[in-house]
């Protein structure tokens, strides 16, 4: 049925869809979300909390997600509470993003991504590459082939010219 789908949304097979982009969830609206679906698309995953001083990275995150989305960027956000700054559900949080920061880059369902309790995707990630988020705002950078994984610290602002050659060298191939 999901090879199906993912044949009539997106035009891929489920064959045809790499192994770290194989995850389905939830947004914070409670929309199905499959990262399939993006498949040969530059992918940036960040997972975020409401209550950081990193926070205002979201307006970076959103600048960026408006400027490129139609040339094909995913910007996604992976609230967490394994940093102990998340709030409590994810309507408060959806509910945060929109009206402080007019976040419109899909946010998914609230979720871990650190140590074994982390969901599939951040396992993944850092299988990959070889280091998990250190904190909130620790960004992943995923090439069109699905395979390719730049991770970069909290510290590093989303619009940092490296991330952005590299999203903008992906876009024009």
């Amino acid at each position: 049925m999901r090879a199906l789908l993912l044949l009539l949304v997106s035009g891929i097979s489920s064959a045809a869809c790499p192994p770290l982009l194989d995850f389905q969830s939830k947004t914070l609206q409670g929309k199905p979300f499959d990262l399939c679906a993006y498949n040969g698309k530059p992918i940036l995953v960040v997972n975020t909390a409401s209550k950081c001083g990193f926070t205002p990275q979201f307006e970076k995150l959103e600048k960026i997600y408006a400027k490129y989305k139609e040339q094909g960027l995913l910007v996604v956000g992976f609230p967490s509470n394994d940093f102990k700054q998340e709030l409590a559900d994810n309507k408060e949080i959806g509910d945060f993003c929109k009206l402080t920061y007019f976040v419109e880059f899909p946010m998914l369902e609230k979720s871990s991504v650190r140590g074994s309790d982390a969901n599939p995707l951040f396992k993944r990630l850092t299988t990959a590459s070889d280091t998990s988020p250190k904190w909130n705002f620790y960004k992943y950078l995923i090439a069109p082939d699905g395979k390719t994984v730049n991770a970069y610290s909290s510290v590093t602002e989303p619009d940092d010219k490296e991330i952005i050659g590299k999203i903008e060298g992906w876009l024009k191939k």
